[in-house]
């Protein structure tokens, strides 16, 4: 089967902090057919998203799939609060990196 990259279909993937104990991340697309797309294809869901980020499902607080704003947008517990001593990233902005290869079934 013939899959896209996430980075390919979508307009924008970020990650951010959500206060000091959360990192939420956004997924958004440009058009309602591709949103649909991803949606449909199983591809980014709550038990992907663990996978791909190698932790429990117990630790992603929010998983939602956006339909107006064709967005699906997730926030997972730090395991330290942000800006604490060992903490990799204050800010939360270099978490999506994973994502951006994910593969997405065409059709």
């Amino acid at each position: 089967m013939a899959t896209q990259k996430l980075s390919e279909l979508a307009k924008t993937i970020r990650s951010k902090n959500a206060g000091v104990d959360k990192i939420t991340f956004d997924v958004i697309f440009r058009e309602r057919e591709t949103y649909d797309r991803v949606c449909r294809s199983g591809a980014l869901t709550r038990q992907t998203v663990a996978a791909l980020y190698r932790i429990p499902a117990e630790r992603i607080s929010d998983f939602v799939e956006f339909d107006p704003g064709f967005a699906i947008k997730f926030s997972i517990y730090r395991l330290r609060p942000s800006g604490s001593v060992g903490d990799p990233d204050i800010f939360g902005a270099q978490q999506y990196a994973p994502l951006l290869d994910l593969a997405v079934p065409e059709g």
